[in-house]
């Protein structure tokens, strides 16, 4: 936990990519000439070179250490995500003690394996922003990406207790930024589909299983059996952020590359800014706003922790 902290409270942009690779323009147009053109060339096709990112985890990350901490019961499972470009499936990569076996469902699939660097890399892999990561035979991207339903790996691998962070901000109000008098830019229209893949699959997979939660016990057991349904009351504690995430980027324009500060105006790309600002700044803010919202929920977290 505390190489956790220091990197976030020391990390910088050049750490997850290359800020001279965002030479937006130009690669802003190779992507929609690959779009249009549907041809494929040598490299990935991104706006961005995440490579520092990659180099960054294999140095702080030991995955070896994850069967290690199975073997010896300090896990049960881990769980990485990815959507495969391809089958357009939501892929989860897991690593889990025996007994587990891998599962299908509506546009998703458990595989095991071993995880290593490249199932992260792909699950971090943001459309458009970073480039796809090719594993085995398939490309994947970031894992929110048609992740219907957030929960079901956890589900999957046996959990009966659900811990859920959110990135959605201020959930029972209008996520609203400034009124608009021009039409979008491109990468406000980017930042808004990629906002909606993020937040929206969560909110919506609590919602169905707090409703199944609230179905089940007036479900007579012998029904249940006679139909070979096997459900369980799932416990949940969802925190989200108390601010949006896009304006409190907002208050941190000026620690941008500046590179990217040519394409990437600060009165209207919030979202995209809160995507790709890995500045000291804005990840410190980010880590108090966390701590203060879990502060406000300190009771039920130690209560659903503490539950044998």
């Amino acid at each position: 936990m505390k190489t956790l902290e220091y990197i976030w409270k020391n990390i910088r942009s050049e750490q997850i990519y290359d800020p001279q690779s965002g030479n937006l323009l130009s690669s802003a147009s190779s992507v929609l000439l690959s779009m249009l053109s549907g041809k494929t060339n040598d490299s990935a096709v991104s706006l961005l070179d995440n490579s520092p990112l990659g180099a960054l985890l294999s140095r702080v990350i030991k995955f070896e250490k994850i069967q290690h901490n199975i073997d010896i019961g300090l896990l049960n499972a881990v769980s990485v995500t990815a959507s495969a470009y391809s089958s357009g499936e939501s892929v989860s990569f897991y690593q889990t003690v025996k007994g587990i076996n891998d599962w299908e469902g509506p546009h998703r699939i458990g595989l095991r394996t071993r995880l290593q660097l490249e199932h992260l890399m792909a699950s971090t892999a943001i459309p458009i922003i970073f480039p796809a990561v090719q594993i085995e035979n398939q490309f994947y991207g970031d894992g929110a990406v048609r992740q219907l339903a957030p929960t079901s790996t956890a589900i999957h691998l046996g959990a009966r207790r659900i811990f859920a962070i959110g990135v959605s901000g201020n959930r029972t109000k209008a996520p609203l930024e400034d009124e608009m008098f021009e039409p979008p830019s491109l990468l406000q229209i980017v930042g808004h589909i990629l906002n909606s893949a993020f937040v929206d699959t969560l909110e919506n997979d609590l919602e169905f299983l707090s409703h199944m939660n609230e179905v089940i016990p007036h479900v007579p057991p012998a029904i249940l059996a006679q139909e070979h349904i096997h459900v369980n009351e799932i416990e949940l504690l969802e925190i989200s952020p108390s601010r949006e995430l896009n304006l409190l980027a907002m208050e941190y324009y000026d620690e941008l590359p500046k590179p990217l500060s040519r394409y990437i105006k600060s009165e209207t790309s919030g979202t995209m800014l809160s995507l790709i600002l890995f500045e000291k700044g804005f990840c410190n803010a980010l880590w108090q706003l966390g701590y203060d919202d879990a502060m406000a929920k300190e009771a039920k977290i130690r209560e659903l922790f503490q539950k044998n």
